[in-house]
């Protein structure tokens, strides 16, 4: 969602390489030159990166490979297979709610007998023409989570929800995540970052504006006794045999709620 400045045509427009002289110079290599191979391989892999993300609509993994960050949306998107795996018709009708959501409508909407939607927690400032078409569509909202969604209960079969309650406090959690309960029919899936996980810089201060508070698994299992949300045993089962056949390890911490009876 940042904004990247196109600095290699900058740099094409400067009209020299300053560092060029300093190839023929039989002293030691002038500061020039290692600033400006530098510059140059760094744009040689932002532009990389930026071309095999596909644009906005992916980018959120190049972000993070070039930050060191952890992204749980790109997680979603990994974990799909064994999601479906996991939860069978339940994937039918879902709703992903968190950051670049867009993204993650477009992947579900590709699966078979699967229908989806999205709720983008923040400001869409440089949504690409997929993401606006979702958006223009209803397929996407974007709407403050802190507030009540605009559905009535039990509207999905499914809900999951990434990189979004990992920057609410307490106070806004109590009333969200029961929130995101109510719309769902079969269940909440919750991803959320490990303490001491770094997130994607980037992310964070161009979307969220602060950092995230990463909470450890007993303060989450913690938080459902004293929400009275339970979380659910058969499918936590099925999800740990699916992706422990593929010897898959999840970046983030993946939580099963029940839904509301």
């Amino acid at each position: 969602m940042s904004r990247r400045p196109n600095a290699a045509r900058r740099f094409g427009e400067s009209g020299s390489i300053p560092f060029v002289g300093a190839f023929h110079s039989k002293s030691h290599p002038s500061p020039l030159l290692t600033i400006g191979l530098f510059v140059v391989g760094a744009l040689l892999i932002v532009g990389y990166i930026y071309h095999g993300s596909g644009g906005r609509s992916g980018d959120i993994g190049a972000l993070n490979r070039l930050d060191g960050g952890v992204s749980c949306t790109q997680e979603v998107q990994r974990l799909i297979p064994y999601l479906k795996k996991a939860y069978g018709d339940s994937m039918r009708k879902v709703l992903h709610v968190g950051p670049e959501t867009c993204s993650i409508v477009s992947q579900l909407l590709k699966e078979e007998d699967t229908e989806a939607w999205g709720v983008e927690p923040y400001e869409l400032d440089d949504a690409d023409s997929n993401c606006k078409s979702l958006v223009h569509k209803g397929v996407v909202r974007v709407a403050d989570i802190k507030f009540p969604l605009p559905y009535r209960p039990k509207s999905f079969s499914l809900v999951i929800v990434s990189d979004a309650l990992d920057y609410l406090s307490p106070k806004y959690l109590n009333k969200t995540v029961p929130e995101l309960v109510r719309v769902s029919s079969d269940g909440l899936v919750i991803l959320s970052g490990y303490p001491g996980q770094q997130r994607a810089k980037v992310a964070e201060l161009s979307k969220f504006g602060r950092p995230a508070k990463l909470r450890s698994s007993s303060w989450w299992i913690r938080f459902f006794i004293q929400t009275s949300l339970e979380e659910n045993e058969p499918v936590i089962k099925k999800f740990e045999q699916a992706t422990s056949k593929k010897s898959l390890s999840s970046a983030c911490q993946v939580f099963h709620i029940k839904p509301l009876h």
